[in-house]
């Protein structure tokens, strides 16, 4: 067999969970559930739950308070401990790497894709698994694609500490009657919107008119969304090292905010840590964005040019501001971010190496 060009992605199984459970061995088999402070009580949402939380309905991104009224008895809920999972990450493709012939493109603490030419991508998997659980003791589930899109879909299949292969031959036996919602990239509200075209399964998504598609979401996302019915995407694996293109913070408050004094010194913090995060990098800031949450849940986000490049910590500062004073004061406020977008370095990759990054 001649060998050929893949993708394959690799994804951690239940990470966060998982390198707690390293640590923990007693709570191997126990519904586990990582967020925030390790406190239920608190405003905070779910990192991640364990396969056994999962059973009982908990998932990421979910409030605790929530994911406290779901969970058994015996559950265990524990505080986030980024430089654990940090840590863990290195691990894992720091091992990847040392395979032989292969590229990684790290896109998450964990997860990432490994390009390859082979003619044996599934014992490549194997040998992807193997490495990764004799250097860091986790296991991973790893997708087999002809691109990255159908890579990254796949790798659902194989979970947990498994391998699916998935490419142009079989995509629509296994994706084509399969919900729109089931596509990387297309959340909730991109499937409504397609729903309310009469596009709901894959299949119908890949024979949809693209003109139609490009009116709905625009000329860029339309032909993406339009190419996902068919798995089409980006192949190439870039191993590249990744650039910022912004930093923010953003906290969610025990208490609402209720008064504009209290509203406008969150906000000075919050920008004044993301402006120090960019400069620690030496690059001006060009642009600011500002997110609020009222209560009970509403989420609205801003944003807006400034006038020039800056590494003025209280100009920057001042923008935010005067961002703020658009907030509605009669609202009680439970989150507040500021998103600090920066100059991107000469012949910088900007982060977009396809139009949808993220977790899935």
């Amino acid at each position: 067999m001649t060998p050929a060009p893949w993708v394959l992605h690799v994804d951690m199984d239940q990470f966060i969970a998982a390198v707690e459970v390293l640590r923990r061995p007693e709570l191997a088999g126990r519904p586990v559930i990582v967020g925030g402070n390790g406190d239920p009580t608190e405003r905070a949402v779910v990192s991640t739950a364990s396969y056994e939380a999962r059973a009982f309905g908990i998932g990421s991104g979910m409030p605790l308070k929530i994911a406290a009224r779901k969970a058994p008895e015996d559950a265990v809920f524990l505080p986030v401990d980024h430089a654990a999972y940090e840590e863990a990450s290195a691990g894992v493709m720091s091992a990847l790497r040392a395979l032989p012939g292969v590229v990684v493109e790290i896109i998450g603490w964990d997860e990432c894709f490994l390009g390859a030419t082979t003619d044996a991508p599934e014992a490549l998997a194997r040998d992807a698994q193997h490495a990764v659980l004799t250097a860091t003791s986790l296991h991973c589930s790893v997708g087999i694609g002809d691109n990255k899109v159908r890579a990254k879909i796949a790798t659902e299949f194989g979970k947990p500490r498994g391998v699916f292969r998935l490419t142009a031959q079989n995509w629509f036996e296994v994706m084509g009657e399969r919900p729109t919602r089931d596509l990387w990239g297309v959340g909730s509200r991109v499937q409504k919107r397609l729903a309310d075209h009469g596009i709901r399964t894959v299949r119908e998504l890949a024979d949809a008119d693209e003109a139609e598609m490009i009116r709905e979401f625009g000329p860029k996302m339309g032909v993406w969304y339009h190419g996902l019915g068919s798995g089409r995407g980006p192949a190439v694996v870039d191993d590249t090292p990744w650039i910022a293109r912004s930093h923010s913070r953003e906290t969610t408050f025990q208490q609402n905010l209720t008064t504009r004094a209290e509203i406008e010194n969150a906000v000075e913090d919050l920008a004044g840590h993301a402006f120090d995060d960019c400069i620690a990098e030496g690059r001006p800031v060009i642009r600011l964005h500002l997110k609020v949450r009222y209560a009970p849940f509403e989420t609205r986000t801003t944003g807006r040019k400034l006038s020039a490049p800056t590494k003025d910590r209280d100009a920057f500062i001042a923008a935010a501001r005067e961002l703020a004073d658009s907030l509605d004061t009669d609202r009680e406020v439970r989150l507040l971010g500021v998103r600090a977008e920066m100059t991107m370095p000469e012949g910088g990759d900007p982060g977009e190496r396809t139009p949808v990054r993220g977790r899935i």
